[in-house]
């Protein structure tokens, strides 16, 4: 394709994301809006009738299966085979923060007969809606997606609807505190695109580059 040296090196990774994004959000676009499934439009909805030794559903538990090995996949190429960026370390906590919500709720839904899939599937709705807008990474869709529709739906149902539901429910705490980390994240990815339309109205950007990544001369020092 004739790409210069540095685009041809971020190429597999760019490749890759956008096969595995593909199909995660089309499984996602399946789950939320082809099933009977309310979780998008109503995400207190997990919590409804919640019982001891709910089990989890077939295609819940593919969801699981496809986002925790995504996730402990990137773990190992954000440290060594990505393009090493400003926000890797960012990068990295994100990844485990998403695989420990995804991971343990899975784990404490067959360990503690069933208590807490509702979660992981927050959780993993959560996800999704960053990965609706993966062509608008640099548009208000990102802000829509990421900044508007994850607390008013996933925050206000783990941390108001979930307790007005379920008294005294299992592991609050623990999940709350790594979504609001999240959260944080996504205000810190959000600066990173203000940064860089700051720098195209100012003219400091002749042509689209990613600010997150090091000039070449602090990638040499790195």
């Amino acid at each position: 394709c004739n790409l210069q040296p540095k685009d041809a090196a971020k190429m597999p990774e760019s490749a890759w994301k956008l096969l595995f994004y593909t199909l995660s959000w089309s499984y996602g676009i399946y789950l939320l809006f082809f099933t009977n499934y309310p979780f998008f439009y109503d995400p207190p909805s997990v919590f409804y009738d919640w019982k001891k030794g709910m089990e989890v559903p077939t295609d819940i538990a593919i969801a699981y299966l496809l986002q925790c090995s995504f996730y402990g996949h990137s773990i190992y190429a954000t440290a060594y085979m990505d393009t090493w960026r400003k926000d890797s370390v960012v990068m990295l906590l994100h990844h485990v923060v998403t695989l420990t919500l995804i991971a343990f709720s899975y784990a404490f839904s067959w360990l503690h007969g069933g208590r807490r899939w509702c979660w992981g599937t927050l959780c993993w709705v959560s996800h999704l809606s960053g990965l609706l807008n993966p062509p608008c990474s640099l548009c208000p869709g990102r802000f829509w997606f990421r900044l508007y529709w994850f607390p008013l739906k996933v925050l206000y149902a783990t941390c108001y609807s979930s307790l007005q539901l379920v008294p005294n429910i299992p592991f609050y705490f623990f999940f709350n505190a790594l979504l609001l980390v999240l959260t944080l994240m996504n205000i810190y990815w959000f600066l990173y695109i203000v940064l860089f339309v700051a720098k195209v109205l100012m003219g400091q950007m002749q042509e689209v580059n990613d600010v997150r990544e090091y000039d070449v001369e602090d990638s040499k020092k790195t």
